[in-house]
């Protein structure tokens, strides 16, 4: 169990008063985690006492970065189960972890007549990226549909995924609507067919533990912000006889070994998919987010995520005549996230009046356009829960939505 009124009080933002006083209910974490203490001090002693790059000086503030920039990656192994540092890559987020592979791995790996296999539940950097490479290699691109309960329908599974499946890109949770996907599954059928499997861990590694070697996968991408983290830093898991043969994207800076005016040898991994002066800072900042999470434990984590989102379904029944609620009904299958609509409230009406009671939700499409397309609405509002969040929060959150109700009145809203 967590004690969550010791951890609010790591986290400085939640003292933040907004409109008149209002305290702030951060609901949005599944857009942006708030970072505790530890992690925006971590950053801080790093410009204060050994800011400078890395892998490049013989000087003591290089080596001092350097070492606190690689220990950062063994944290980041050692958390998804990776089998060494080297299978680790530093990006700015989940979306350039998985264009890199589109333009890496699949231009190499995918051809003509090749299928590529996503869910309907995808973000736009899950499926865009994708889109483009079916395109490009005459490839096929298929999509694993919803079932009614907005779970992934797999009657038709064994057919989708066949022996012409090159990779199995996916979601492992929901950032629209919370479905949890069972990605360990899924890629044991891509395995039998020799495909290779990519998981979009941006909603489930700061949730859950997640183990690479326990799911089999070949890839696997997140986001430091939504895990407690700085902005501007991500990570692309690869194993390693993979990425030993993938080519660099990026060239130049600390990813060579050699150059010449004719030609260029790469250096070892995983610094040859590492062009340029990296963010050290946010590497730095995210080691000390995975401290602080390694420090309450992902089950415990996990287990409050699961009590939260129980809570919150419980609440809303008061309103279900009057809100849809989106995502399998059992908390333990899904992320802390609830969205939700109103036939005659825009979600961007229900959110600024929500505001204005200081409680920061998302409203529109998440990065998920043709799944929220698919529900028949044009947005949705989304409250996300994390390990900050309490029952109370969730309560105010159910009045500040009946009392958006009562203002609208009717379908005064915005038609929606």
């Amino acid at each position: 169990m967590l004690d969550v009124s010791k951890i609010r009080e790591d986290f400085p933002i939640l003292s933040k008063k907004v409109y008149d006083g209002q305290p702030l209910i951060w609901l949005d974490s599944a857009a942006t985690s708030q970072k505790p203490r530890s992690v925006i001090q971590s950053i801080v002693d790093y410009y204060e006492g050994f800011n400078a790059n890395v892998h490049r000086g013989v000087h003591a503030l290089s080596i001092e970065s350097t070492a606190a920039f690689e220990d950062a990656r063994q944290k980041v192994a050692d958390f998804i189960g990776a089998e060494s540092s080297e299978c680790i890559i530093w990006t700015r987020n989940t979306t350039e972890s998985i264009n890199l592979v589109a333009h890496t791995w699949a231009q190499e790996n995918i051809h003509a007549g090749d299928e590529i296999l996503v869910t309907a539940l995808e973000h736009h950097s899950n499926l865009v990226p994708w889109q483009k490479v079916a395109r490009d290699k005459k490839a096929t691109l298929r999509i694993i549909p919803l079932a009614k309960d907005q779970s992934l329908d797999l009657s038709e599974i064994d057919t989708l995924i066949n022996p012409r499946t090159k990779l199995v890109a996916m979601v492992q949770k929901s950032n629209s609507i919370g479905t949890t996907n069972p990605v360990k599954e899924l890629a044991a059928k891509a395995r039998a067919v020799g495909a290779a499997v990519l998981v979009d861990g941006a909603q489930s590694v700061p949730h859950m533990p997640v183990d690479v070697a326990d799911i089999d996968c070949d890839f696997l991408a997140f986001s430091g912000h939504k895990m407690l983290g700085p902005t501007g830093i991500g990570v692309l898991y690869v194993k390693h006889d993979i990425l030993e043969r993938m080519e660099p994207f990026l060239r130049g800076g600390d990813m060579v070994l050699e150059v010449s005016y004719e030609d260029a040898s790469w250096n070892s991994l995983p610094w040859r998919f590492e062009a340029g002066t990296p963010n050290m800072a946010g590497a730095i900042g995210m080691g000390a987010a995975i401290d602080y999470l390694n420090g309450l434990g992902m089950e415990n984590v996990r287990d409050h995520d699961i009590q939260l989102t129980k809570h919150a379904l419980d609440s809303f029944k008061e309103l279900e005549e009057e809100l849809e609620i989106y995502g399998p009904k059992d908390p333990a299958l899904r992320s802390g996230v609830v969205s939700f609509h109103h036939p005659d409230v825009h979600p961007h009406d229900l959110g600024t009046v929500l505001d204005r009671r200081g409680i920061a939700i998302r409203t529109g499409h998440h990065c998920t356009m043709p799944l929220v397309r698919s529900l028949g609405v044009p947005a949705t509002a989304r409250a996300s829960f994390y390990l900050y969040n309490t029952n109370e929060e969730v309560d105010a959150l159910l009045d500040g939505i009946k009392e958006a109700l009562r203002y609208f009145g009717n379908g005064a809203g915005t038609a929606g």
